[in-house]
């Protein structure tokens, strides 16, 4: 099974030190994982080297995060305060170069956070161009921009695929990616294939996440079928795995995420059980079956 799987580091810890990370790093590898997502961090008090040679030394890659905070918005109205959410974000693409990371995924079109009103369309053309000049910056260093679609209770600005496309359109750059999760799809997709297939020109990151944000192998969603749906439609991009359980988050990310509960216990676990569920959806699909015919013939 040759795909770019990618697992956020949120399902197992929070750590960033080099004698906590080395041998969670260590494992995602053995599992097949050629990423690891970190979450959000303060990249200033980071120590990017050190970070990022821990990475190096387990032979896997990171993907790092950005967003966006009070009087730091790119939808704003206010210049300084577009100018302030701009420099955030350059700012994010110069720590994912130090410490090794070529994706940047995160919420960089406007503040994360439960929406009390629709976003005006003069706030959304806003935002889109100052991205969109982002991502061109990040481009030039090597680094991927992407940004994640969420459902309409964490953010009102983008929450469908057909919204990413055209807030890809509204950037005016080449640069961007889209970033679709099946967790959130199931609450704003009529149909989570047809929306995969509907990004397909600027998708960058396939998430897989389950509906009660536990194990991929239990909930409601059919995690193999969207793998197989999307890899028979032309998908060769990076796969990411999202799971969340509250003893393993930190306090204050779990209640901005409103992770209430604990589905699992054992983040590798969870990271290896998706890995056989992935592989399951990519046996079923096209390139799966030819794989393995050219494997039998090898043999």
């Amino acid at each position: 099974m040759d795909l770019d799987l990618s697992c956020h580091l949120s399902i197992i810890t929070g750590e960033t030190d080099r004698a906590g990370l080395a041998p969670i790093l260590g494992g995602l590898r053995e599992m097949g994982y050629r990423r690891a997502v970190l979450a959000p961090m303060d990249e200033g008090a980071t120590d990017a080297a050190a970070l990022r040679a821990v990475f190096v030394e387990a032979g896997i890659a990171p993907i790092t995060m950005c967003g966006q905070g009070p009087g730091a918005d790119v939808s704003s109205s206010d210049a300084a305060e577009r100018a302030a959410g701009a420099a955030t974000l350059r700012a994010s693409v110069d720590f994912a170069v130090r410490v090794g990371a070529d994706q940047i995924n995160g919420v960089p079109y406007g503040l994360f956070g439960r929406p009390v009103h629709p976003l005006a369309p003069a706030a959304f053309e806003r935002s889109a161009r100052e991205v969109g000049v982002v991502a061109d910056y990040a481009a030039d260093h090597g680094v991927q921009l992407t940004f994640e679609v969420l459902n309409r209770y964490e953010e009102a600005a983008i929450n469908t695929a057909a919204q990413a496309m055209e807030y890809v359109s509204a950037s005016g750059s080449d640069n961007l990616g889209i970033h679709l999760d099946t967790f959130h799809m199931a609450i704003e997709e009529a149909d989570m294939n047809e929306a995969i297939r509907h990004a397909l020109p600027h998708l960058r990151y396939l998430e897989l996440g389950q509906s009660g944000r536990g194990l991929l192998s239990t909930g409601s969603l059919d995690i193999p079928g969207v793998v197989a749906a999307a890899l028979d439609d032309g998908y060769g991009g990076r796969i990411g795995v999202e799971a969340f359980s509250r003893p393993l988050l930190a306090r204050g990310v779990a209640d901005m995420l409103s992770i209430w509960r604990s589905p699992f216990q054992d983040g590798l676990e969870v990271a290896a059980d998706a890995v056989r569920v992935i592989r399951k959806g990519w046996a079923e699909s096209g390139p799966g079956r030819r794989a393995r015919r050219l494997s039998r013939a090898g043999a």
